[in-house]
């Protein structure tokens, strides 16, 4: 289920407000790789800190904690939320980091296919001598020196199986 703006900023505090809205799209092609590093450290370690706070509320309501506060907490659903706030910041910001890395990929990818073409072609223009010894008819198959066996496995299977099956009946006697 998308939780709207609204929802995201009613369960989070201001600090933690202005982190997951980097994390939306456009401030988020914005950033730097390194601010974005920094970011996705910081916005998990306020989901883990989200999520211990939740499970310790949990824990009060079930009876198995003492409670932390001044009363013990009466209902989970906020932490719930902002645990869920948080997590999905960090789903966009991996996918980002993950996104960046694919283009970085490709584009190393494209300029070592053209370094490597530009080698090529470099070396096809110094010719060598017709007489160097160097194959010029190209590759040929090796015939492979076993025979086809013409027998398919599962028949050979089958008839290994009935023979021990049939000794085993004669040892029975």
């Amino acid at each position: 289920m998308a939780i709207t703006r609204k929802e995201e900023a009613r369960a989070l505090n201001a600090d933690e407000r202005e982190l997951v809205e980097k994390s939306h799209h456009p401030a988020l092609q914005e950033l730097s790789d390194e601010a974005l590093a920094s970011l996705v450290k910081l916005v998990r370690q306020r989901r883990e800190k989200a999520r211990t706070q939740a499970e310790q509320r949990r824990r009060e309501l079930r009876g198995k904690a003492a409670a932390r506060g001044a009363t013990p907490s009466t209902a989970e659903e906020g932490s719930r939320l902002k645990v869920a706030v948080l997590a999905m910041a960090v789903r966009r910001l991996n996918s980002e980091v993950e996104r960046r890395r694919r283009m970085k990929a490709k584009v190393s990818l494209v300029a070592n296919a053209k370094k490597a073409l530009a080698m090529k072609q470099s070396s096809e223009n110094t010719s060598l001598a017709f007489n160097s010894r160097h194959a010029h008819e190209g590759m040929r198959k090796v015939e492979n020196p076993r025979a086809q066996d013409l027998i398919r496995p599962m028949e050979r299977g089958r008839l290994r199986k009935a023979a021990s099956v049939a000794q085993a009946k004669r040892d029975g006697r």
